[in-house]
């Protein structure tokens, strides 16, 4: 493979990782996301924390 050619896979492998960074961003729902903490706390009709 010639330098040039090693050269432009990198590239097109990191547009291709960037992209798909972009989009998974840009796509983000945290309503359907389940929280990653298992803590979890309640809010009294007041705001504040139980």
């Amino acid at each position: 493979m010639t330098p040039k050619r090693t050269l432009l896979l990198i590239a097109a492998f990191v547009a291709f990782m960037l992209g798909s960074f972009i989009w998974y961003i840009a796509t983000w729902d945290a309503e359907k996301r389940a929280p990653t903490s298992q803590i979890q706390t309640t809010l009294s009709p007041t705001g504040a924390t139980s």
